[in-house]
């Protein structure tokens, strides 16, 4: 006998394109139809295996639970030791999203902020589901709303009314959200980080080591558009300002290459600084299929914790 087809997540299915996506009224339907129709099958939470880690050793006593034995402590010195691990039971997860002027733009339909808050409602959606805690953070040169984390199923609808806020006129400036937030956030979480990443490198990187020290898990997935990486401009363009720069009357062909080389070596320098503190990086464009991409990466999470 034939199985009937799932309408729901054929109907979630055909939303490929971020265009399409975006059409949809409503954040909390475009969440759900993500989840639905990419992140399905993520029964497991893609950030299990994050909560347990190591904290100390304490000597044996009788009674103890054999396991968490360090046998390499008693070769050394002879000794039973036993390994103690600091837990948390529910993961907090923090969605930080760029409000800055230049997430303004796009080439096409779709604008850098509607892509990141598409990406942003369908992780909270997906953390809820999975019962752990989700809290947003909106920035450009300072944070401008912080909602903190809640595993309540509600708590969508006010993330759903802070993202829908929009963005506004200010600069990027993700050095001293970094560090506002590292001390601001006071127990060890996921904190992942929604921003096209217009900043000095060597800032970014400075503020994200201090999230690192204080035992944070980082993601930073860069939002882009198509036009910002192609620079695909060949007649005179006139380049309206954003984040309070001039506008520039000009021959976008012989700025091309200089761009592009710049582009690159911006690119660079975050994957390898993000690299070298253990930070998962993801260059995305808002011409990408959010689903495909986003079920891309947390299948690769739970892979790496098998």
């Amino acid at each position: 006998m034939a199985q009937a087809p799932d309408t729901k997540t054929d109907t979630a299915q055909k939303y490929l394109d971020p265009v399409a996506l975006a059409a949809v009224r409503g954040l909390e339907l475009q969440a759900r139809l993500i989840v639905e129709g990419y992140l399905s099958g993520m029964h497991k939470s893609p950030y299990h295996g994050f909560s347990v880690e190591f904290a100390q050793h304490r000597e044996y006593v009788p009674g103890d639970d054999l396991k968490h034995l360090d046998w390499k402590v008693y070769s050394r010195t002879g000794r039973f030791y036993l390994k103690q691990y600091e837990e948390e039971t529910n993961l907090a997860l923090w969605l930080l999203v760029d409000t800055s002027e230049s997430m303004t733009y796009a080439s096409g339909k779709v604008r850098k902020f509607d892509y990141v808050a598409m990406a942003a409602a369908a992780l909270a959606y997906l953390t809820l589901h999975q019962q752990d805690s989700v809290g947003v953070v909106t920035y450009d040169d300072a944070v401008r709303q912080f909602l903190r984390p809640s595993s309540q199923s509600s708590h969508l609808k006010q993330i759903v009314g802070l993202l829908n806020k929009g963005p506004g006129k200010g600069r990027t400036a993700l050095a001293p959200i970094f560090h506002d937030l590292a001390e601001r956030i006071p127990r060890r979480g996921i904190v992942v980080v929604l921003s096209d990443l217009f900043d000095d490198p060597d800032d970014l990187l400075a503020g994200m080591r201090h999230l690192r020290f204080k035992r944070h898990e980082v993601v930073v997935m860069q939002v882009l558009d198509r036009a910002e990486v192609e620079f695909p401009f060949q007649d005179s363009t006139l380049f309206k300002g954003l984040e309070q720069e001039p506008e520039l009357l000009t021959d976008p062909r012989s700025l091309r290459e200089g761009y592009l080389e710049q582009m690159r070596a911006h690119a660079e320098a975050v994957q390898h600084g993000c690299l070298m503190q253990n930070v998962d990086f993801l260059q995305l464009r808002t011409d990408q299929s959010l689903g495909t991409v986003l079920a891309g990466y947390l299948a690769s999470r739970l892979a790496r914790t098998r």
